[in-house]
């Protein structure tokens, strides 16, 4: 079994101070209403003799400077919330942490398991600490072998998937010494003005708090992309030609998922009649004007799809993700910008929020597409590409699957968290296997084969 061992921790600042007249960003009404929570991430850099001069001690070095001369573009992740209406940005700095990892890499990626990689980052996903504490905390995580494991947390307060994906590029560009090669846009509370949304928030967030589950198992999937053509193929249908690799791979995990609690609640109550699954789509490109890729923010819309217990065909599902989809980019403009426009998207989210308070409904929460992570295997901070980025849920919530694109080829690696009763029927599903392999190693070509 591998130790973790944290050496020193410190806080590091931007390397100018931040003008008077940033000091107070406003947060915009996306981010108001955004889950009390870290963003996760850890990208995994192997030992590379080409790179031998770079020892762990220049590393932690050059990742520092180059994070402080980051912070000074990206200056609200130094600042900390103020009653979830500002960033006071007073440059109080992110944590830094430094660790060793009494074990090799290779060992971790053979068959990675969400339990370790969480040792890998600086703090619990939803900690307490994202309230009042740090807005951005990073970990160094070094090999006995000299691998590198770097893992991120980012407040959703700050902004989604995509944001992180683009300070991090950004801090990669600093360390190489094009330190404005991607500049932020922090105009997101232009298009989405704040506004007293307390009640929303606590009916679509705290819901989750309340209803976490002890006992959640989390597991990790792997779709290739000759599977996936496959799929493709079974879930087309007269509404739906063609579908996306992510709409095939979302309709299965939602049909495998409502199949395993079926059987696990056939034990002891009945089954929900009705299963709804609501899915995280990027808005930035979806709402008139677009918004640019480096728009920093929580800048997600969503949609719920629904099906009762009769409409459970892969066909159908796509279908109805599909449907969703389409609502989405073609009513988010109008739904979010201009005052109406916020009061009805407050109205939806708090509906959202008695929506999954039902004990009637089985719920599926699915964030894909926020985040182009083949893009996250470029960063180099000089010592290589890294071999793997994940992102993980925090296990704390049942029913949540999170699915991003994988290294090579057009596959889909997908982390999804269930009660243990569903999880021991959802991963010996015979539908499920034929499409997907459970926990392949990471360092090895995915086998073009299936999991039985």
């Amino acid at each position: 079994m591998m130790k973790f061992e944290v050496i020193r921790s410190e806080t590091v600042k931007p390397s100018s101070p931040t003008p008077h007249y940033l000091k107070h960003f406003k947060l915009s009404l996306l981010d108001q209403l955004a889950p009390v929570a870290y963003e996760p991430l850890v990208l995994f850099y192997p030992y590379n003799d080409r790179h031998v001069t770079f020892t762990p001690a220049k590393r932690s070095h050059w990742m520092k400077k180059s994070l402080s001369e980051t912070l000074t573009r990206f200056y609200p992740f130094s600042g900390r919330i103020k009653g979830n209406i500002s960033i006071e940005c007073h440059d109080d700095g992110v944590d830094y942490v430094e660790a060793r990892v009494h074990g090799l890499l290779s060992s971790l990626l053979a068959q990675p398991d969400a339990e370790t990689l969480r040792q890998l980052l600086p703090v619990e996903i939803e900690s307490p600490k994202v309230g009042a504490g740090p807005l951005l905390l990073v970990q160094e995580s070094f090999f006995d072998c000299g691998g590198l494991a770097i893992g991120v947390c980012m407040s959703r307060k700050v902004g989604d998937a995509a944001s992180l994906s683009t300070f991090i590029m950004s801090w990669a560009a600093s360390a190489l010494g094009f330190s404005q090669a991607l500049l932020p846009d922090f105009n997101a509370s232009f298009w989405f003005p704040p506004m007293d949304c307390s009640s929303a928030h606590n009916s679509a967030v705290d819901h989750i708090i309340k209803k976490r589950t002890k006992g959640c198992v989390t597991k990790r999937f792997v779709f290739d992309a000759s599977k996936i053509c496959a799929l493709q193929t079974k879930a087309a249908s007269a509404n739906v030609k063609q579908p996306t690799n992510l709409e095939a791979v979302t309709a299965l995990i939602w049909r495998c998922v409502v199949a395993a609690a079926t059987r696990s609640s056939s034990l002891h109550k009945s089954p929900p009649k009705v299963s709804v699954l609501s899915q995280s789509v990027d808005i930035r490109k979806r709402i008139m004007p677009p918004l640019s890729d480096d728009s920093i923010g929580n800048l997600v819309g969503y949609f719920a799809a629904q099906a009762n217990e009769s409409e459970l065909e892969l066909q159908g599902l796509v279908a109805q993700l599909r449907t969703g989809l389409k609502e989405v980019s073609n009513n988010c403009a109008q739904i979010l910008k201009g005052s109406h426009g916020s009061r009805g998207f407050v109205e939806s989210f708090t509906e959202a929020g008695d929506f999954f308070q039902r004990d009637d409904i089985m719920n599926l929460q699915v964030c894909t597409g926020l985040c182009d992570y083949k893009v996250l295997y470029e960063v180099n901070f000089g010592w290589g590409r890294p071999i793997w980025v994940s992102n993980f849920p925090s296990g704390l919530n049942r029913n949540v699957a999170s699915l991003v694109g994988t290294r090579k080829d057009d596959g889909i690696e997908a982390w999804v968290t269930l009660s243990e009763e569903d999880m021991a029927a959802f991963e010996h599903d015979q539908e499920l296997l034929a499409f997907a392999m459970v926990n392949p190693s990471v360092l090895e070509p995915i086998a073009l084969k299936s999991a039985l």
